[in-house]
C-alpha cells in the first residue's frame, strides 16, 4: 500500500471515529437527568468488552512490568476523569462546546509531554497553544459570577486537561513497548471499576428509551475507539490528526437537529480560534 492509499485510508477511519464519538454525545445528551456516572458506566461496560475481545484476538500477553504498572494506572484513572468531566460537560453544555472544549487534550498533551517525556517543542508550538486558550475565553465567557454554565465549563477544561494528561502517558507507555491492546483494556477495566461504586450510591430507573440511547451511545464509542486505533495504524497522527475536529462539526450538526442548539457568535468565534490554532499546528508538524 502505498503512502497516499494508507493517508487516505486513515483521514477515512478519523472521520469514522469522529462520527461515532459524536453519536455517543447526541445520546449521553439524549438520555436526559440522569446521574453521570450511571451514563459512563454503560459506555465504560461497553468499551470493556469491546476491548477485550480485542485484546484477546491480538494474542498480547498480560505481561506489564512493575515499572510500567503506575504509569498504566496513571493514564487509566486520567482518562477516567477525562471521561467523566466530558460527560458532565455533555449534560449542561451545548454539545458543540463540551466537543470542543475535550478537543483541547492535545495541546495539553503538547504542555505535558515536554514537561514529564522532555519531547523537544518549539515556541512555535507554545504560541499555537496560547492562540487555542484565547479561543478556549470566547466559548467559556468568563464573567465575574460563578454561574452553572461557567462550572461546567471549568469542568470541561479540567476532562481536557486530563485527557490530555492521558495521551502523554499513552505516550509513554508505547516508548516503554506496551502494547495498545493492553492500554485500552487496562483503561476500560479502571473507568467501569471506579463508576460502580458511584452508581450503586446514586442511580436512577431508566426509561426503554434511556436503556436504547445510552446503549447506542456506547456503540457510538466502539465505532470511535475502533476507527481512531485503525486511522493510526493507517497513518502517522501528523498527517490526519487534524481530521478529528470533525468531532466538532457533526456534534454541532446533532445539536442543531436533534436539540435545536445554535451556538452563539462568542463560541462559533471560540471554535474558529481553537481550530485555526490547530490547523497551523497540524501544518507545522507536517513540515518537521
Amino acid at each position: 500500500m502505498d503512502k497516499s492509499t494508507s493517508v487516505t485510508k486513515g483521514i477515512f477511519f478519523i472521520i469514522v471515529s469522529a462520527f461515532g464519538f459524536s453519536v455517543m454525545n447526541l445520546c449521553v445528551t439524549l438520555a436526559g437527568d440522569l446521574p453521570t456516572f450511571q451514563k459512563a458506566l454503560f459506555r465504560n461496560a461497553g468499551a470493556l468488552i469491546v476491548s477485550a475481545i480485542m485484546f484477546l484476538k491480538s494474542g498480547d500477553k498480560l505481561d506489564t512490568k512493575i515499572g510500567d504498572l503506575g504509569l498504566l494506572l496513571l493514564r487509566a484513572s486520567l482518562g477516567s476523569i477525562g471521561l467523566f468531566a466530558n460527560f458532565y460537560a455533555l449534560d449542561h453544555m451545548m454539545i458543540s462546546d463540551a466537543s470542543m472544549l475535550n478537543k483541547l487534550a492535545p495541546f495539553f498533551t503538547l504542555i505535558l509531554s515536554a514537561i514529564f517525556l522532555r519531547e523537544k517543542t518549539s515556541w512555535k508550538q507554545y504560541m499555537f497553544v496560547l492562540i487555542a486558550f484565547i479561543g478556549l475565553l470566547f466559548i467559556v465567557k468568563p464573567t465575574m459570577e460563578f454561574t452553572e454554565s461557567l462550572g461546567a465549563s471549568i469542568v470541561g477544561i479540567i476532562g481536557g486537561i486530563a485527557a490530555g494528561a492521558a495521551y502523554a502517558c499513552v505516550r509513554g507507555l508505547g516508548k516503554r513497548g506496551m502494547p495498545s491492546s493492553q492500554v485500552v483494556l487496562g483503561f476500560s477495566l479502571v473507568s467501569t471499576i471506579i463508576a460502580i461504586p458511584f452508581v450503586i450510591n446514586d442511580h436512577a430507573p431508566m426509561s426503554l428509551k434511556q436503556v436504547l440511547l445510552l446503549s447506542v451511545a456506547a456503540l457510538g464509542a466502539t465505532f470511535g475507539q475502533f476507527g481512531i486505533t485503525w486511522a493510526y495504524r493507517c497513518a502517522p497522527s501528523k498527517e490526519i490528526s487534524i481530521f478529528d475536529y470533525f468531532t466538532v462539526i457533526f456534534s454541532a450538526l446533532w445539536g442543531f437537529i436533534f436539540l435545536s442548539q445554535v451556538p452563539d457568535i462568542y463560541s462559533l468565534f471560540g471554535y474558529l480560534i481553537i481550530f485555526s490554532s490547530a490547523l497551523l499546528m497540524f501544518f507545522y508538524n507536517k513540515r518537521h
